[in-house]
């Protein structure tokens, strides 16, 4: 039996997909997540998952900051970006990222079912258009994203609300915290980034697509 995660916003290709996995792969077990946020929690709460399908850009994901974070917190599970972009440049980021496969959105479900297990069966999967134009990408830098998601969870948010241009005690507002602890946080953020103000700090938000999570743990 594979139990898997389909972790996309769009509930209709979710379901779409869902039945056609279950029509071509007897006793699978698929679990449904809308964001980043509940995928997290699926992944903390679910054992023995053997993948899960990942949607690059539903909310909270920001690009590939999704990937690594899930990646960082949860490497022992196998995951496979689905995406409708088939651009190479992505493509290689997302497998040097950490992910074991990559299946565009259009795939036909035998597809999927041949990228599932050749994953689980421990290959890296991509389309037989896309091996070659991957392979001669030259290594991308994600030391940025590895270090966006050395933050904590409150460092993420203040991340966000000051690429959204909120001030101190705005952010403080919105977090029912101090000042003085949001000071304590852009000073934490500051260095793990390993930047020397806000306006790199926006920059670095808007450049990876970050967006705002609700996750607390």
């Amino acid at each position: 039996m594979i139990t898997l995660v389909i972790a996309d916003d769009h509930p209709l290709f979710r379901s779409a997909l869902s039945g056609a996995l279950r029509a071509e792969m007897q006793g699978i077990v698929i679990v449904e997540s809308h964001d980043l946020d509940s995928t997290l929690q699926c992944l903390d709460s679910i054992n023995d998952l053997d993948l899960l399908l990942l949607d690059l850009n539903m909310p909270g994901s920001g690009e590939l900051y999704g990937l690594i974070r899930i990646r960082k917190d949860f490497p022992e599970v196998p995951v496979a970006v689905i995406s409708g972009s088939e651009d190479s440049v992505m493509v290689a980021k997302v497998i040097d990222a950490g992910a074991l496969g990559f299946i565009p959105k259009t795939s036909e479900p035998s597809t999927y079912v041949q990228a599932i297990h050749a994953i689980l069966a421990g290959d890296i999967w991509l389309p037989e258009d896309l091996k070659i134009k991957v392979a001669n990408q030259p290594k991308p830098d994600l030391s940025m994203q590895n270090r966006v998601a050395e933050l904590t969870p409150q460092q993420y948010k203040v991340l966000c609300y000051l690429h959204e241009g909120l001030l101190n005690k705005q952010i403080a507002y919105e977090l029912s915290i101090s000042e003085a602890t949001v000071k304590a946080h852009i000073t934490a953020i500051f260095r793990k980034l390993e930047i020397n103000n806000r306006t790199q700090a926006v920059l670095i938000a808007s450049d990876l697509k970050l967006q705002m999570m609700t996750i607390t743990n």
